[in-house]
């Protein structure tokens, strides 16, 4: 199994469907209109983050230039508090991993990780005859509509509050009113997903950052399904890909509050820190693993193809992207046609590198025809990585004019 490549002609097709839904750029035009004015106002209430951006992307710098040491690190540390580390050369070496670590027969909660829609890991472990649950209230309709993320932080940003209704009707037999309004909704797909925490056999989260020095997991959130994805079941499976090691536990966290803060929200509801499986040391002081939270802490680290990006000229800045998704917003190109441009996983600027990353420079190339050059990426991305210049260069490939 892997991720179903798409033809240029395919994708313009997609593209071309979506310029003319109006439910779907409606939704995008809120969208931004909403997301511009919340990170501008952000910025200027705490000017102190542009400095924990810049320390931030000297720290990646400092990891892209010595990407294997550091993995080895971060196993090590991992190792110390009790995880069991895990590397995966592919996707496919990923997805054997966490199904060798589960079984067949389980039920599991997901909670939002770009990472494993990466590598298909949701559909492998459907196949496989395992109950799948994402717990994000995004991902959890994209699920229900069969479609993919549209944005990295906002994946159900297309979706309207109708289309919502309907999916839940229509596939799980939720009764909503016409004119349901957004709180119950909410609250109706957190009724559905309390019974899917209680029974959950396996929790699998993404990652935000992974310190090296600690083996600490930092994850950022606002709703909440995080924790309970982490804390809840039994045995916890972490996917992170590997440019999100940092040197240190500081860093690792400024880099996820650098990430919500791009993404318009800061401050996080919910910042948290795992170091290993639960314990206690409450009986007699002797340390004991699986107190309340999992007594098990998987982490799989995902290579696909970013060791080898970290050594090329130009696909080695893409790596100190963070995700934040806030190049998306202001793209004018994904302003139009959201995630159906750049990619089958990843879009919009950042979209044109993951995916010459993680797929290959063909994909990548004849998608990178259809960016306008403006620059604007460059200019709002907290981390500085040469987005335009790395477009430029595939652009270079697909006419034959690149070395």
């Amino acid at each position: 199994m892997s991720v179903k490549r798409i033809t240029y002609k395919e994708a313009l097709e997609e593209i071309c469907k979506g310029l003319g839904d109006e439910e779907f750029q409606r939704g995008l035009r809120t969208g931004v209109r909403n997301a511009e004015g919340k990170f501008l106002k952000i910025l200027d209430a705490h000017p102190e983050l542009r400095e924990l951006a810049s320390m931030v992307e000297d720290a990646k710098k400092k990891v892209i230039s010595n990407l294997e040491h550091y993995i080895d690190m971060a196993m090590e540390s991992l190792k110390k508090v009790h995880a069991k580390p895990y590397f995966a050369h592919t996707a496919e070496e990923a997805r054997e991993i966490v199904a060798k670590i589960i079984g067949r027969g389980k039920t599991i909660v997901f909670s939002k990780s770009m990472v494993a829609e990466e590598i298909q890991l949701q559909h492998y472990l459907e196949e496989l005859g395992n109950e799948v649950w994402e717990t994000d209230t995004g991902e959890f309709l994209i699920r229900l509509a069969g479609s993919k993320p549209m944005h990295t932080t906002a994946p159900a940003i297309h979706l309207s509050r109708q289309k919502a209704i309907e999916l839940l009707r229509k596939k799980l037999g939720i009764k909503l009113p016409d004119n349901a309004m957004h709180e119950e909704i909410v609250g109706a797909i957190r009724k559905f997903l309390r019974e899917k925490f209680a029974k959950a056999d396996i929790g699998i989260s993404g990652g935000n950052a992974l310190a090296a020095d600690t083996g600490s997991i930092i994850l950022v959130e606002n709703e909440g399904n995080i924790r309970l994805v982490t804390g809840y079941p039994p045995v916890h499976i972490a996917v992170i890909s590997v440019e999100k090691i940092l040197p240190t536990f500081p860093v690792a966290l400024a880099a996820a509050i650098v990430q919500a803060a791009w993404a318009g929200l800061y401050p996080p509801t919910y910042l948290n820190v795992i170091s290993g499986p639960s314990s206690t040391s409450d009986i007699e002081r002797k340390r004991v693993y699986g107190a309340h939270g999992p007594q098990e802490v998987h982490v799989v680290l995902v290579d696909n193809g970013r060791v080898e990006a970290a050594k090329h000229p130009v696909l080695s800045g893409q790596l100190k992207c963070i995700k934040c998704g806030r190049c998306q917003w202001e793209c004018p190109v994904w302003q139009q046609t959201a995630n159906l441009w750049g990619g089958p996983v990843y879009g919009g600027p950042m979209g044109m590198g993951w995916t010459a990353i993680t797929l290959g420079l063909r994909d990548a190339a004849e998608l990178s025809m259809l960016c306008l050059g403006c620059g604007r990426c460059d200019e709002v991305c907290p981390v500085h990585v040469p987005l335009s210049s790395i477009i430029h260069w595939l652009k270079q490939q697909y006419t034959g004019e690149g070395e």
